[in-house]
C-alpha cells in the first residue's frame, strides 16, 4: 500500500530542477521581471472591484483597515514563503514545499487547494474583466454587449429581467492570454511589465486626483455600526471585509510558482514576493480612502448604483471635470486584468507541471513544447478548466472560493517553515524567516482568522472541493505517483 504521507527528499527536488531534457524550463527571468509579475498579479480585480464589494456589503469605510489586516496575514506568509522559494527554487510553489515537508496527501491536498487561487482567480478576474469591456463600449461607442451574453446563467437583470447565458468576452481574453503564454515565459514577462508600468501610473493619477474630491462626511465613520448581522458592518463587518479584500493581494506569491524559471532565485524571490508586497499595501490602503471618501459606501452595496464598474462610477459620479478619466482608468483596468489573468494562469500552469512531473497528474501536463519549451498541454486544459468558471459561474462566488483557497495555502506553507527548521536545520537558507516559530504562528492564526470572517457557505464550498480532490487522489495519482512507485 502506497505510503499516503512519504516525502520528497530536499535533495530529490534540487536534484530533478538542475535536469536538462524535454521536462525542464528555461531560466529566463530576472529579479525586475520577477517583482513586475508579483505586481502585474496583485493590482486588479481585488483594488478595482473587491475594495468597492467589501465597503458598500460588510466594512464600509472601515475597508482601509480591513487592508491592513490582510496585509499582516500577506507579510507574515510571505516571510515563509521566501525562506522556501530562495531554499527550493522550482516550479511547484506551495505543493512544492508541502511534498518536502508534510507528505504526499498533504502536498496534493495544497496543489488541489492551488487549483482555488490560481484557476479560479483568473476567472474571477476574466469576469471583472467583461465587466469592464461593456463600461468601456458603453463609454466610448455608445452600445453594450447584450447583457444575456456577458453574464453567468445564475444571474438575472434586475431592471429587464434577462438571465444571463455565458460570459463571452470572458472566455475571449482567456483565450488570447493563452496563448501569449504558450508562445514564451520571456514574452508573456515582458508583456507583463508594460501593463504593470500602464496601471501603476494609472492608480497613482486616480489617488492624486481622487484626493481633492474627497467629501469628510463620508469617512465621518469609518467602521459602520453592525446590522445585527455577523460580518454586516461593525468590527465582524471589518473582519469580513479583511477575507474579502484578500483576494487583492492573491498573486504574489505566484512569483513562486516561477522559480525554475529564475535566473537568479536566491536573489530574485526575495525582491519579488516582499517588494510586490509591500508597494502594493501601500497603494491599496491610499486607494480605498480616497475611493470611499469620493462616493459613499452605500453607493457600492449589491442594490447600490456603483456596484458594478465601481472605479468608473466613483469618477463619473463625483468627480466633475474628470469624465475623460473614467475612459482612460477602464482601458488601464481592462489592461491590469489581463496581467493578473497571465500570472495567474502561468502560476497554474507551473503547479500542474510539478504535480505531473511526480506522477500525481496526466503527463501530458509536464510536456514541454519543443519550440517555446512551456508546458503548452497544460496551458490548453487550464484553458479549458478555468473558461467553464468564467463562463458560468457568477464572480463573487468565484472570488470568495479563490480567497479561502489561497488562505488554506498560505497556513500550510507557514507550518511548513517550522517543520522544515525541524528536519532540515543545516541546509542552506539564503533568505531566512525571521522570530521562527512566532512569524509562521502569526501567519497561521490571523489567516485563519480570515478564513473564519469568510463565513460558513465558502467553508461548505472548500470542503466539497476538497473532497473532490480526495476521490481523484484515491482514484489516481496514489497509483501513479513516481516517489510510492520509488
Amino acid at each position: 500500500m502506497a505510503n499516503l504521507f512519504a516525502k520528497k527528499s530536499l535533495e530529490r527536488i534540487l536534484s530533478e530542477s538542475g535536469e536538462t531534457g524535454e521536462h525542464t524550463l528555461k531560466r529566463t527571468l530576472g529579479s525586475t521581471a520577477l517583482l513586475a509579475l508579483g505586481v502585474g498579479a496583485i493590482i486588479g480585480a481585488g483594488i478595482f472591484v473587491r475594495t468597492a464589494a467589501a465597503a458598500g456589503n460588510h466594512a464600509g469605510p472601515g475597508v482601509m483597515i480591513s487592508y491592513i489586516i490582510a496585509g499582516i496575514g500577506c507579510a507574515f506568509a510571505g516571510l515563509c514563503y521566501v525562506e522556501f522559494a530562495s531554499m527550493i527554487p522550482v516550479a511547484g510553489s506551495a505543493y512544492t514545499y508541502s511534498y518536502a515537508t508534510m507528505g504526499e496527501l498533504i502536498a496534493w491536498i495544497i496543489g488541489w487547494d492551488l487549483i482555488l487561487e490560481y484557476a479560479l482567480g483568473a476567472a474571477c478576474v476574466a469576469i471583472a474583466w467583461s465587466e469592464y469591456l461593456n463600461k468601456l463600449c458603453e463609454h466610448y461607442f455608445g452600445f453594450t454587449i447584450p447583457y444575456a451574453f456577458c453574464h453567468s446563467p445564475f444571474q438575472v437583470d434586475n431592471i429587464t429581467g434577462v438571465h444571463g447565458i455565458i460570459n463571452i468576452p470572458a472566455l475571449f481574453i482567456l483565450g488570447v492570454l493563452t496563448l501569449v503564454l504558450i508562445r514564451g515565459t520571456k514574452e508573456s514577462a515582458n508583456l507583463n511589465g508594460i501593463i504593470v508600468l500602464l496601471k501603476v501610473i494609472i492608480v497613482i493619477i486616480f489617488i492624486a486626483a481622487g484626493w481633492h474630491f474627497i467629501n469628510p462626511i463620508n469617512h465621518a465613520i469609518i467602521v459602520p455600526p453592525n446590522t445585527g448581522e455577523s460580518g454586516v458592518f461593525g468590527w465582524s463587518g471589518v473582519l469580513r471585509g479583511a477575507g474579502i479584500v484578500f483576494f487583492a493581494y492573491v498573486g504574489f506569491d505566484a512569483v513562486s510558482t516561477a522559480a525554475q524559471e529564475a535566473k537568479n532565485p536566491q536573489k530574485g524571490m526575495p525582491i519579488g514576493i516582499l517588494g510586490s508586497l509591500a508597494f502594493c499595501t501601500v497603494l491599496y490602503i491610499l486607494f480605498s480612502y480616497v475611493l470611499t471618501g469620493i462616493a459613499n459606501y452605500k453607493d457600492f452595496s449589491v442594490t447600490g448604483p456603483g456596484h458594478e464598474a465601481a472605479v468608473a462610477y466613483a469618477i463619473t459620479t463625483y468627480m466633475k471635470g474628470y469624465e475623460w478619466f473614467a475612459g482612460l482608468i477602464t482601458i488601464a483596468i481592462l489592461a491590469g486584468f489581463s496581467s493578473v489573468i497571465l500570472v495567474m494562469l502561468l502560476g497554474q500552469s507551473r503547479v500542474f507541471f510539478s504535480m505531473s512531473k511526480d506522477g500525481l497528474l496526466p503527463k501530458a501536463f509536464s510536456e514541454i513544447h519543443p519550440k517555446f519549451r512551456t508546458p503548452a498541454k497544460a496551458n490548453a486544459w487550464l484553458f479549458f478548466l478555468v473558461g467553464i468558471f468564467a463562463a458560468f459561474v457568477p464572480g463573487d462566488i468565484v472570488g470568495d472560493m479563490t480567497s479561502i483557497g489561497t488562505l488554506f495555502a498560505f497556513i500550510l506553507v507557514s507550518i511548513g517553515v517550522i517543520i522544515m527548521r525541524k528536519t532540515n536545520p543545516d541546509t542552506p537558507r539564503p533568505f531566512k524567516t525571521p522570530l521562527v516559530p512566532l512569524v509562521p504562528i502569526l501567519g497561521v492564526l490571523v489567516c485563519g482568522f480570515m478564513i473564519f470572517g469568510l463565513g460558513k457557505e465558502n467553508w461548505i464550498r472548500l470542503i466539497i472541493w476538497l473532497l473532490m480532490g480526495f476521490v481523484i487522489y484515491f482514484g489516481y495519482s496514489r497509483r501513479h505517483s513516481k516517489l510510492n512507485k520509488g
